[in-house]
């Protein structure tokens, strides 16, 4: 996400990226209510066509699909604006039967309620915990044998994960590993971020390490660019600041990223669990990134269109970069089975150094110990570059010394 509730720098028109310019000048507030519809999802009242300008990406056929429906599957982090998504268009394949894990309890309580109001007839699971729980997924495991897993589950808030580094790490990275570990032959599809490409933040960090696990483990990853209005996201960041008459908080003019829609994230995943060939880790095949200001000038016209919105520019936040990328200088991308997907080959670490590497890091974690865990975060990453915020919070760190 690109937009932030922080107190304003300076003001910008929100004109582009060109150039890198910064036009500084206040504009009029209109004082009037703007949009008063509930905003949760703004995908249902937005035409994004609109916005990407390209052809939307095409859906794998029923006929493709027609391999999911032969044995239970489970999705992580089903209650998530994706997790939720992907859980009814694999229960619209009728899969024998459908496992549902979600961390949150209002959101799996949402996600049930949606199931009965759909009157979904595929025999479903509900079980609310966290990937972390080893326990709970070997009873999972046990009792449910699902052969493909969506792994959607993770902390994604850049700003928040730079200030809780520890729990991004926990959650991110060993509760992939406590999944790996359990998942007894199943196979598991990681949905990345283009965040772990390089990464300036924990939240990139800790998923390239986290598809190095999965990876390592014979799965395969997906990353995805910015989801447009799913839970969380800049576009429903912007919707909710519209609706109450601004200003919008763009981050930086300049500031550009990789959008897709729900549908097109779903698609995604559901053709990349239809890669014949794990390992792989794939990405999607898009044009130029959109620049940020230009997203923030169509939701202003889409939904106060008329009325004059201020553009508050804040500056990059703690774990942000101008432009994310989808593969390293370290990487190359060439096409995959599927349309619409690349296959990227990676370097990762040696199932003995990361092994090794995971034991040490979880050490430093259970003791506190935020300089140790992020001195062994750079090693698994060597292409991680901390933030300032990060390194001031592991100066300050004093690890707990176990009894």
């Amino acid at each position: 996400m690109d937009a932030s509730g922080a107190s304003a720098r300076s003001t910008s028109s929100a004109d582009g990226c060109a150039a890198g310019e910064r036009r500084r000048h206040i504009e009029t507030r209109d004082t009037g209510i703007i949009y008063t519809a509930a905003v949760i999802f703004p995908s249902t009242i937005v035409d994004w066509s609109g916005f990407l300008a390209r052809p939307g990406m095409a859906p794998p056929t029923r006929s493709m699909l027609e391999g999911l429906r032969k044995a239970p599957i489970l999705v992580l982090g089903a209650g998530g604006s994706i997790g939720s998504a992907l859980a009814l268009r694999v229960a619209a394949l009728e899969p024998p039967k459908l496992v549902l894990l979600e961390a949150s309890e209002s959101h799996l309580d949402a996600l049930q309620r949606q199931w009965a109001q759909a009157r979904i007839a595929v025999p479903t699971v509900f079980h609310l915990g966290s990937v972390a729980d080893r326990s709970l997924l070997e009873e999972i495991f046990a009792l449910h044998a699902p052969a493909l897993v969506f792994h959607a589950a993770a902390f994604k808030y850049v700003p928040l994960l730079e200030e809780q580094p520890l729990a991004a790490i926990e959650n991110n990275v060993f509760g992939t590993l406590t999944l790996m570990e359990a998942a007894a032959g199943a196979r598991v599809l990681l949905l990345s971020t283009d965040k772990a490409v390089e990464p300036a933040s924990v939240l990139g960090a800790t998923k390239r390490v986290a598809e190095q696990i999965v990876l390592s483990a014979g799965g395969a990853a997906l990353r995805l660019g910015n989801v447009l209005a799913s839970r969380g996201s800049v576009a429903e960041v912007f919707a909710h600041q519209i609706a109450a008459g601004g200003p919008l908080t763009l981050t930086d003019p300049t500031a550009r990223r990789y959008f897709l829609t729900l549908d097109e994230a779903v698609n995604l995943l559901l053709s990349a669990a239809l890669e014949p060939e794990p390992p792989v880790l794939l990405a999607p095949t898009l044009p130029d990134p959109h620049c940020i200001a230009d997203l923030a000038r169509f939701m202003i016209q889409e939904l106060a269109p008329g009325h004059t919105i201020p553009v508050d520019v804040t500056g990059l936040r703690a774990g942000d970069k101008e432009t994310e990328t989808f593969w390293s200088a370290a990487e190359t991308a060439r096409p995959a089975k599927n349309q619409g997907l690349l296959s990227i080959a990676s370097p990762i670490l040696a199932r003995g150094k990361l092994r090794s590497a995971l034991v040490q890091l979880r050490t430093a974690l259970e003791a506190r110990d935020l300089p140790g865990a992020l001195h062994l975060l750079q090693a698994l990453v060597p292409g991680y570059t901390p933030s300032p915020a990060v390194l001031a919070l592991a100066a300050a760190n004093t690890p707990r010394v176990p009894a």
